[in-house]
């Protein structure tokens, strides 16, 4: 099953499901901007500590959660290897010496802490979309955070399309299968199978914008500012506690870090 068509993560009566969008995103975004300045592995992992935490109490369903993290994992594994070969830290005791190839403990330390900065960063992002249905975090951000009615309900119906293009492409290829159209050996020909499959696709979902963008005008989803709310949601108590709380708990995490001298600056 695609990404892109999985149910949210979480069952509709879920704690973390009944929480404002809006709330969720701005949590997010206190965790990233807390962590980006910092370079010590404490931190991240006490927030990472936390996030898991929270997490097993939020009703989520793990094995739809851990398959829409795959990507995650695998450019955080590139960023540690990367990190660990290229850093300028070379201090420490010397664990591998192969020629071009250094490993030290402080390069291990800097790897680690750059993976685990970016788990920690990510994985409430993640949560936040996988979570949250997108017509009502599209209804949220119109009603809280006053954007764009056309450009926020546009995008929304741009991602409702994305699982239908790719049913698009696959009857492409089928009925050119059909037809006998068939690049055999010739990598040219493939290529140009290709690319002729991508301008069909590419004219059938301009043709479909051209019909949802008037469709969409006709129901006034225009530049009026007088728009209402069909599904009004209310920024309640435990909504801005959870943003509280997500402050709380890197304002702690760095608190703790630099306490213990651990705490280094990103740059530095």
């Amino acid at each position: 099953m695609s990404v892109l068509t999985e149910p949210i993560v979480a069952d509709p009566n879920a704690p973390i499901t009944r929480l404002n969008p809006v709330a969720k995103l701005a949590a997010a975004l206190v965790i990233a901007v807390g962590l980006l300045p910092t370079g010590d592995p404490l931190t991240p992992a006490l927030v990472l500590t936390v996030e898991l935490l929270a997490i097993a109490v939020a009703g989520v369903r793990w094995r739809v959660f851990l398959r829409r993290l795959w990507l995650l994992f695998v450019t955080m594994a590139g960023l540690c290897v990367s990190t660990l070969m290229f850093t300028d830290e070379r201090g420490g005791t010397v664990l591998v010496d192969a020629g071009p190839l250094l490993v030290t403990s402080d390069s291990v330390l800097t790897a680690t802490a750059m993976g685990l900065r970016v788990i920690a960063i990510a994985l409430p992002g993640v949560l936040v979309f996988a979570s949250t249905d997108p017509t009502e975090f599209a209804d949220a951000l119109v009603q809280h955070l006053r954007t764009p009615p056309r450009f926020t309900f546009g995008a929304l119906a741009a991602f409702r399309l994305l699982p239908v293009l790719g049913d698009e492409w696959r009857m492409i290829m089928l009925a050119r299968r059909a037809r006998g159209v068939d690049p055999g050996r010739s990598p040219w020909g493939r290529v140009r199978l290709f690319g002729s499959a991508v301008f069909a696709l590419l004219v059938g979902a301009i043709r479909r914008g051209v019909r949802l963008a008037t469709a969409m005008d006709s129901r006034g989803f225009t530049l009026r500012r007088d728009r209402t709310v069909a599904r009004p949601r209310d920024f309640r108590a435990v909504d801005v506690a959870l943003i509280a709380a997500s402050c709380v708990v890197v304002v702690g995490a760095t608190a703790v870090s630099v306490w213990l001298g651990t705490w280094r600056f990103v740059f530095f």
